[in-house]
């Protein structure tokens, strides 16, 4: 009674608690003693006093939900005792009125088992909140030992949305119905439960599209009698054909198809409800012996087609080839009597038997390397399950081991990430980017701070720690798990060594430069082989780090190449490399452009097309000249980061007085009105210094996008023409490119 006074039971709500609990004890396998009931009961007590039991968000009575979830897994597994307790007890061992020990002691280890993973399961949902994700589920599945936990959470589903039938909140239902779409109808589909799934798909589509339901609803109540008929009458020749083959023993049953799978069927075949086909099916089963189940499906199927015309390419033969879920029968349709579409399916017992049942048909298993031996497995694991009883769980020991070789791992964000077991830290930063790894220097793992090498477990949060002075290292091949993350850090390595060794080059390269010498690779090849490098990489790359000497390998050089030259002439340092027009800024130097330059081997880059008063800067190039780029150029960062020594500071002079034009190319994007790009064109047209030299427009619906080659006098004429074109009508964005 304390229970009852607690949870404020409705009338309705204790008479079909009474009559459900009555059914299920009456229905449980195994026995359902006195002591049990006494526990269970007592523990739910406790747990509504304490205040671990109340009504949820739908308003919905827990106690009725648990009851109805029950009485639905038994339905479709068979009412086994241990799975009943665990619905029944599973909210008090979340209130932790019931602890796993004390659970383990009173009803064994698989009532404990189960309840445990129920308890990761419950946790899960408090980390992420994208169920919708094909790796939250696939999560899902890897917390879970024993496929009646996944069971229960459907069922417990498919009760809910049961019960907000009567409910006035539309809101609230399409809530659930769109919940029950991205996560538990996938998951039924996955573990094989097909009756659970098609009646969720019809709640969903009820929920969410009522009218949809509504009218398709209404058309089969109205067609229901002539399509009942009209079975019965396909029916009869057949029947009176297949009686007439005496070794053949067989059933005939005809059945519509869910209203979901009606409406599905409408959208892709593109048809009104009239005209959809295979809106109804006749099934015929065969009770046939397995080395004859193949050639007695084929020959009821000629003999379906002798008497009624088959439509060829409607024609799906899953005997030979079945689908990967384990499915086999063989479909066609036939036109029957009144010129109507009817779609025939022939099977026989068994296969029919992994028809309505189905397969968890998406597992893989480690080992399994065929159809036939996936399909061989997991057949033996629905029987298991089926069969399954507090004597011989143990000794079957049905596990489900799919995911036993791999691990999810969560990031701040609440996305999921597959990673093999025994990965680290290292390798989840690489799983991500590459860029991310290669700055790696820890992670955050449920909050804690961790190294590289640590080894992450089944559903931890990481949240990667980086550097921007990190870089990959020999050892990190050590601490890699993940084939992936290896191959990722050797082709780091490798990069960095041939950008260091590039480096080396392109400075020895410059030295002799300034001494008006060209580098030689043979002279090189000989001073590399005399220093004791076996590589001329490696040699370069000592450059770079600073091991060798410069002036060192310049007075090696100079010696080969004039050896009559007793002394050589010092070489210079590195800041020796002067341009002829500079001014002095503090003690920066900046190279100053103008048209008439002398004395400075200069260009201006294609890839921004910098204008006279763009923010620019200066890029030394291999061959001594200078590259000019746009400050916002879209290459500019990785110049900067890459060859911080080669780049100078520059700017345009004061004043242009050549009257020089410079080419730019505008990005336009518009709308797509009549003559907006006759207006365009003559709003450049009016402008002096302007001249254009292209343009490229594209209709898309009703907008219009494309790009204007101009030749313009420098970037305060450019804006203000930017600022005119964005002012004609139609013109939604124009951008430099």
């Amino acid at each position: 009674m304390i229970m009852e006074e607690i949870l404020m039971f409705t009338q309705a709500e204790r008479e079909k608690v009474v009559a459900t609990f009555k059914s299920l004890r009456n229905s449980i396998e195994s026995g359902f003693s006195t002591s049990d009931y006494r526990f269970i009961k007592d523990k739910i007590s406790q747990t509504a006093k304490n205040g671990g039991i109340v009504r949820d968000n739908f308003g919905f009575n827990p106690i009725v939900i648990d009851l109805l979830t029950a009485h639905l897994v038994g339905q479709e597994i068979g009412f086994q005792r241990e799975i009943m307790i665990c619905i029944m007890l599973n909210r008090c061992v979340q209130a932790g009125t019931v602890s796993l020990e004390e659970a383990k002691e009173h009803f064994g280890n698989n009532v404990a088992n189960i309840l445990d993973n129920l308890a990761q399961i419950n946790a899960l949902y408090a980390k992420s909140p994208t169920i919708e994700s094909e790796n939250f589920r696939n999560l899902l599945l890897s917390f879970t030992n024993d496929m009646r936990v996944m069971l229960i959470m459907i069922s417990s589903r498919l009760v809910i949305l049961r019960s907000l039938f009567g409910s006035a909140d539309s809101d609230e239902r399409r809530m659930v119905a769109r919940e029950a779409s991205k996560l538990y109808i996938p998951l039924a589909h996955k573990l094989g439960f097909y009756k659970l799934k098609s009646e969720m798909e019809d709640f969903a589509l009820r929920y969410t599209e009522s009218e949809i339901y509504a009218e398709l609803s209404r058309k089969l109540e109205e067609t229901a009698a002539s399509r009942e008929d009209y079975i019965a009458s396909f029916i009869k020749p057949i029947e009176r054909q297949l009686k007439a083959l005496p070794h053949l023993k067989f059933r005939i049953k005809g059945r519509t198809k869910s209203i979901n799978s009606i409406w599905q069927k409408m959208k892709k075949q593109q048809r009104p409800f009239e005209q959809v086909y295979d809106l109804f099916a006749i099934r015929i089963i065969i009770d046939s012996e397995p080395q004859n189940e193949k050639s007695e499906c084929w020959q009821v199927y000629s003999i379906v087609a002798d008497m009624y015309t088959p439509n060829p390419h409607r024609l799906r033969d899953w005997l030979s080839v079945p689908k990967s879920n384990g499915y086999e029968s063989l479909h066609t349709t036939v036109m029957g009597p009144e010129g109507r579409w009817v779609e025939v399916q022939i099977r026989t017992e068994r296969m029919d038997a992994v028809a309505e049942h189905g397969l968890a048909a998406h597992w893989r298993y480690k080992g399994v390397k065929s159809e036939k031996g996936l399909d061989n497995l997991l057949a033996s694991i629905r029987d298991t399950l089926q069969n399954l009883n507090e004597e011989n769980a143990t000794d079957n020991k049905f596990k489900m081991e799919l995911y036993k070789d791999e691990i999810f791992i969560f990031s701040p964000k609440g996305d999921l990430y597959r990673l093999s077991k025994g990965a680290t830290v290292l390798d989840f930063a690489f799983s991500i980017h590459t860029n991310l790894g290669c700055r790696c220097t820890g992670a955050l793992v449920n909050g804690r701070n961790v190294p590289i090498r640590h080894v992450l477990n089944n559903g931890d949060q990481v949240e990667i720690i980086t550097s921007n002075s990190q870089s990959p290292k020999q050892a990190w091949l050590n601490i890699a798990q993940t084939g992936r993350a290896r191959t990722k850090i050797r082709q780091a390595l490798k990069d960095m060594e041939s950008r260091q060794a590039d480096m080396g080059r392109e400075t020895i390269a410059r030295k002799l430069k300034n001494h008006k010498i060209d580098i030689d690779e043979g002279i090189m090849d000989q001073i590399v082989r005399k220093m004791g490098f076996k590589r001329l990489s490696d040699f370069y790359q000592n450059v770079a780090d600073g091991v060798i000497d410069i002036a060192d390998v310049l007075k090696r050089y100079q010696a080969m190449l004039n050896p009559e030259s007793e002394n050589n002439e010092p070489v210079r340092s590195a800041g020796d490399f002067t341009f002829s027009a500079k001014e002095q800024s503090g003690s920066n130097d900046v190279l100053i452009i103008e048209r008439n330059l002398k004395g400075v081997d200069y260009k201006l880059a294609k890839c921004c097309s910098p204008i006279f008063g763009d923010d620019v800067f200066g890029f030394v190039t291999i061959n001594g000249g200078i590259s000019i780029h746009r400050k916002d150029c879209s290459n500019a960062r990785q110049l900067q980061e890459r060859y911080p020594y080669r780049v100078i500071e520059a700017r345009w002079s004061d004043i242009d007085n050549t009257g020089a034009l410079y080419p730019v190319t505008l990005r336009i994007v518009g709308n797509d009105n009549i003559g907006v790009v006759t207006n365009i064109t003559s709003v450049i047209s009016q402008e002096k210094d302007v001249i254009m030299r292209g343009i490229n427009i594209e209709s898309h619906d009703t907008l219009f996008s494309g790009t204007l080659t101009l030749l313009v006098g420098g970037n305060t004429k450019l804006n203000k023409l930017i600022a005119k074109i964005e002012g004609v009508k139609g013109v939604k964005q124009v951008k430099r490119n």
